[in-house]
């Protein structure tokens, strides 16, 4: 009996990583991987490799990280491709031909005791992938499907703020339907409402991906174009001149917020580019703000985080309007970038936080809050 209790209590756990994934943040997803991998306690935890193409096929043998990074043509990738190299065939495969049958969610339960999603926007940050592993019965690292789904929503996510008493910028939600058949109506709303200098975003989607920045009717008409390829919901935001702030997010029903961060981007604003490929984006961490400064932003990245029934981790982004230091809450990220130069691991690191430690906290907060689920009466007698 001794023996099976030391057994036990010296097996190591076995995290699942999905990543990859049909969205428009496939790279960056292979990244945060390859950073998660790298990282892992290689005394507590065996990684087992969950790779999903950009077709949206899941990967059933060989290394599927290694697979997708050679299939995915990015200087984003090309550093980190020594983490990739040192994983074994043996921890990647999550269904063997044997089990072609069973269902994904069985496949799931019997290969892994946690799971740490890391794809970034549709197909994994909103609910989809956490709606899987809920069915599966599985402790997972991050939001719930309702938070996951709200958190990818911009408009939805803004609805829940306002209702929350959160300040936020004037915003406008426009249909794709609503573009394509009345585009004069359209722009005139826009006018009206919002004005000029405006930001036009894909509801439902991350890391800027299909985002512009419009100042007259030419290029308001182009960003509605692009942001209707992406999503059938497009958000339109005045635009805010100021700073770009963030602050991580870490708990589940007690949440802590870290120091927050600054952006500030060489060019126009804080796009795709500028987060993953230009080398002029300057990342200051803490950000230079004053004692009270620091406290209003991580007290409403707290709220924000409660406001969608955050769990496990999120990054919630601000803006410090140049006009009167006003802080307004932009967005909140449930699956924030996590490569060891991410905004979300660095803003902990300056907390106290290492990277390391930071993935093991998110573990075994994604165990608490499967054990408290557990807790809950799933019959009516």
């Amino acid at each position: 009996m001794l023996a099976n209790d030391e057994q036990r209590m010296t097996k190591k756990i076995r995290v699942g990583l999905i990543f990859g994934g049909k969205t428009g943040e496939h790279e960056v997803s292979l990244a945060s991987a390859q950073s998660v991998l790298r990282a892992l306690d290689a005394e507590k935890y065996d990684a087992v490799l969950i790779g999903i193409t950009q077709e949206g096929r899941w990967l059933t043998g060989g290394n599927p990280l290694q697979q997708l990074v050679r299939a995915t043509e990015s200087p984003l990738l090309k550093a980190r491709n020594e983490a990739v190299q040192n994983a074994t065939n043996e921890t990647s495969a999550i269904v063997t031909r044997e089990a072609a049958e069973i269902t994904a969610a069985n496949a799931l339960n019997e290969t892994v005791d946690v799971v740490f999603p890391l794809i970034h926007g549709p197909n994994g940050e909103d609910g989809t992938i956490q709606g899987l592993l809920e069915l599966a019965d599985l402790p997972y690292v991050g939001a719930n499907v309702a938070a996951s789904a709200v958190g990818m929503d911009k408009a939805l996510m803004k609805a829940l703020f306002r209702n929350a008493g959160l300040p936020v910028a004037d915003y406008l939600v426009v249909m794709r339907h609503k573009w394509e058949h009345d585009p004069e109506e359209t722009i005139h709303d826009i006018e009206t409402i919002i004005k000029y200098p405006c930001f036009v975003k894909p509801a439902n989607l991350g890391s800027s991906v299909g985002i512009s920045k419009a100042h007259n009717w030419d290029e308001l008409t182009q960003a509605l174009t692009t942001a209707a390829q992406y999503d059938r919901k497009i958000l339109v935001e005045r635009a805010i001149v100021g700073r770009e702030l963030e602050c991580s997010v870490l708990g589940n029903d007690a949440p802590l917020a870290s120091l927050p961060g600054e952006v500030i981007p060489e060019r126009e604003f804080y796009d795709y580019e500028a987060k993953y490929a230009d080398e002029r984006t300057k990342l200051i961490v803490p950000a230079d703000l004053t004692g009270e400064q620091t406290r209003s932003i991580q007290d409403l990245a707290v709220r924000a985080f409660q406001a969608i029934d955050c769990s496990g981790m999120a990054r919630v982004d601000f803006f410090m309007d140049a006009r009167d230091g006003k802080i307004l809450v932009n967005e909140i990220n449930t699956i924030p970038g996590f490569t060891n130069v991410s905004m979300y691991p660095k803003m902990w690191e300056a907390s106290g936080v290492s990277y390391s430690q930071l993935i093991d906290r998110l573990i075994q907060l994604a165990l608490e809050r499967h054990a408290d689920k557990k807790r809950t009466v799933s019959s009516y007698r």
